[in-house]
């Protein structure tokens, strides 16, 4: 299939790995990944809640210090070896810290001290980078957000948000008392109490002008002050040596095409949006005269894009849906976000890398970060790098070509990944990410995401198929895969039908195409109404026949249930094989079936197979595929990050495959190690990825594994996708 892009902006994505590998032209790649609870106390709870969600670095860049507002602490990363970054300690506040920046030899920290939102208080604290301790700290007079520092070190800037309670009127401004800006001397890096100045910024914004909700601060070369006023969408430029305002602007809305705007679980990239506020969050200057704000929106707005403004509000360039575009095409796109505020741009960091004047935009719900160059006109997107969980701020250090975001997700409480700081390096080479990505159909980049089974395509080297589990339920497809591509490309997306529309109450965890179709396996869940069950699917996506359970099989049934399906024989000898994830009511304990299926006869069975011993969380399959004299299977743990142990393929001779009838003793089968999965995991230098789903070889005997990344809920976004090489088929 000719692949043709979906903007500029994706044109320009689609190129990057090419490009690299031809001109070696300087990327960013993941270098390492730091946990933020390793820097917890060591009489601390492990399991105690934290967040990275402002970072900035010392001077000499090598270390970084971030905000954790749950631990209300700062936490020091040492990045004197940015590939092993090591603990550094905390310093704790009696509030929680909000923001945080150096001056010179100390970080400035904006604490929210507030009893309730009625009554915001907040202080600047100067703490001592060297002897990490508090040295001195200013009263702020209200909650503070954002702080900030300009060129010399000799001024900061503190925006006082007291911010709104969404519990109370609906969100709904005014929400008294307003909030606004703070401007104070620095001496040697510590704040002169004595010099604040409280700098009104009431009646100047159309929207809710006596309540102003400042955000997001940033200093230019000449001492001037970018601040966005989130809620009331608007921009303020200021004086900071005078406080004077020298412009302000509303910034403004959009009209928004080709964006998924229902959360009805399917990605569909053909509704629109007028007249939607933009509601900027972080600002940066790209220069003494232009600056780039994120469009997160946080009350009735949100464009989901970055726009580049003039001091005197002149859109200069808006991204409009290209930065969605850009994300979908990666599968990052966050569908319970389509009828909200979609990837939410969020954070951003602006930085000069050798000749190029590089900014980066975060967005928070896709988990992603884009690299833009600006070339004083429209700016190129040079790469799109993969984030931890809800990316919120980012320090660049070009001095050491170095990258770092700070993720503020931490979701211990629910077994998943914790709060992470991420740090990229810029050197010459190829881009380690995206794995895979999809090209454009019908003008817009074809949505995938929660990719669970894997099958070759028969007959064509280098193509595969895949599937994607009940997240996209309303709309279940197979893609196709073209493995000769670097990425590897999804080009094609087929729509699975019943009776014309797209079929409901599927989860499909496996896939097997025959010469004439599909057959694919659905997990069950009897609690949704969803039946385990095996469906054959022909050419055109359609399902032919719809195969129950047997009662003998379907008695002992949990939600865990097929998690892969592979095809035996040909003609009257054809046998399907699935893999149940987990035990069922009827097994023994560390035991699970591998059930097979016969569409002529009509005949099931089954053979056990025995699980590694479980640690913490559970063990269980979530693929099968036979290749040679073979069964493969993928066992893993539900594990993520350093708790993650058992990331496996193992094998089972087809010769030991010798089912037995249900509802009888059942057969144990042998199985043997293949390959450790963990060490792919960590090619990244991210965090372990729990779901390892799919596993097929192509007709060339090349083996391809894939990551499902949930559908960007509660989870990173990423979808690792990569080659084992030749397998023999002996």
């Amino acid at each position: 299939m000719k692949t043709v892009s979906v903007t500029a902006a994706l044109a320009a994505l689609l190129a990057t790995s090419v490009a690299g590998m031809a001109c070696a032209e300087p990327v960013f790649n993941r270098i390492s990944s730091f946990a933020v609870a390793d820097n917890l106390p060591a009489a601390t709870d492990r399991k105690t809640v934290t967040s990275a969600e402002i970072v900035t670095a010392t001077d000499d860049g090598k270390t970084l210090i971030y905000s954790d507002s749950p631990l209300k602490a700062i936490g020091f990363i040492d990045i004197t070896d940015a590939a092993a970054p090591k603990a550094g300690g905390i310093v704790a506040f009696d509030g929680e810290p909000t923001s945080v920046t150096v001056a010179g030899t100390r970080a400035l920290v904006a604490v929210n001290t507030s009893p309730d939102r009625a009554n915001p208080s907040g202080m600047l604290a100067a703490v001592d980078i060297a002897g990490r301790k508090v040295t001195s700290s200013c009263e702020l007079g209200g909650q503070p957000d954002s702080v900030a520092v300009n060129k010399d070190r000799t001024l900061a800037a503190v925006a006082i948000e007291n911010e709104r309670d969404e519990k109370v009127n609906d969100g709904a401004l005014p929400q008294m008392p307003a909030g606004d800006l703070v401007i104070v001397k620095l001496n040697d890096g510590t704040p002169d109490c004595a010099t604040i100045r409280h700098v009104s910024l009431t009646g100047l914004a159309a929207v809710g002008g006596d309540d102003p909700e400042p955000e997001f601060v940033s200093f230019n070369g000449r001492d001037q002050i970018a601040l966005t006023l989130q809620e009331n969408n608007h921009i303020v430029i200021l004086d900071g040596r005078s406080g004077a305002i020298v412009s302000h602007f509303s910034a403004g809305t959009v009209d928004l095409d080709t964006i998924d705007t229902k959360r009805d679980g399917k990605l569909s990239f053909t509704g629109s949006l007028n007249g939607v506020a933009r509601e900027p969050d972080a600002v940066k200057w790209l220069d003494d005269d232009r600056l780039v704000v994120a469009n997160e929106g946080d009350w009735k707005g949100g464009s989901r894009s970055f726009t580049i403004f003039d001091t005197s509000g002149k859109v200069l360039y808006e991204a409009g849906a290209s930065f969605e575009h850009a994300a979908a095409a990666i599968g990052h796109y966050p569908e319970k976000r389509s009828a909200a505020k979609g990837i939410e741009p969020e954070g951003l960091e602006a930085a000069t890398f050798g000749e190029d004047r590089l900014f980066f935009v975060l967005a928070e719900r896709a988990s992603l970060v884009g690299v833009y160059k600006d070339t004083g006109a429209a700016p190129e997107l040079l790469q799109l790098l993969p984030s931890g969980i809800s990316p919120e701020g980012g320090v660049a250090i070009p001095g050491r070509n170095l990258l770092v975001t700070a993720n503020e997700a931490d979701l211990v409480e629910d077994g998943a990944a914790r709060s992470h700081v991420m740090i990229y390096e810029r050197k010459e080479g190829k881009p380690a990410y995206p794995q895979i990505r999809s090209v454009e159909k019908d003008g817009v980049p074809i949505g995938f995401g929660a990719l669970s089974g894997l099958s070759a395509v028969p007959g064509e080297p280098g193509k595969l198929y895949a599937v994607s589990d009940s997240v996209y339920g309303a709309e279940p497809r197979i893609f196709t895969i073209d493995t000769t591509r670097s990425p590897a490309e999804i080009t094609d997306a087929l729509t699975i039908t019943r009776d014309g529309a797209p079929a409901q109450k599927l989860d499909i965890e496996g896939i097997v195409a025959t010469g004439d179709g599909f057959w694919l396996a659905s997990e069950g869940n009897s609690d949704k109404l969803v039946p385990h069950a095996l469906y054959q699917v022909n050419a055109k996506g359609q399902i032919k026949k719809e195969i129950a359970l047997p009662e003998a099989l379907r008695a002992g049934e949990t939600r865990f249930g097929f998690e892969g399906i592979t095809v035996t024989g040909e003609g009257d000898d054809t046998t399907l094989w699935m893999a149940v994830q987990r035990e069922w009511k009827d097994d023994e304990k560390g035991f699970v079936k591998l059930v097979s299926y016969k569409p002529k006869s009509e005949e099931w069975g089954a053979v056990r197979y025995p699980l590694d011993k479980k640690g913490e969380g559970w063990v269980g399959l979530s693929e099968i595929t036979i290749h040679g004299d073979y069964a493969y299977v993928i066992e893993r743990d539900n594990l993520v990050g350093q708790a993650a142990k058992l990331k496996k393929i193992y094998r089972v001779a087809l010769a030991a495959l010798k089912p037995a009838k249900l509802g009888g003793p059942l057969p144990v089968v042998a199985k043997e190690e293949f390959r450790d999965l963990l060490p792919d995991l960590k090619t990244l230098n991210g965090y372990v990825l729990d779901k390892v789903e799919g596993f097929a070889v192509d007709e060339t005997g090349t083996g391809f594994v894939v990551t499902d990344n949930d559908g960007v809920d509660d989870s990173s976004g990423e979808t690792m996708f990569w080659s084992i090489g030749k397998i023999d088929a002996m």
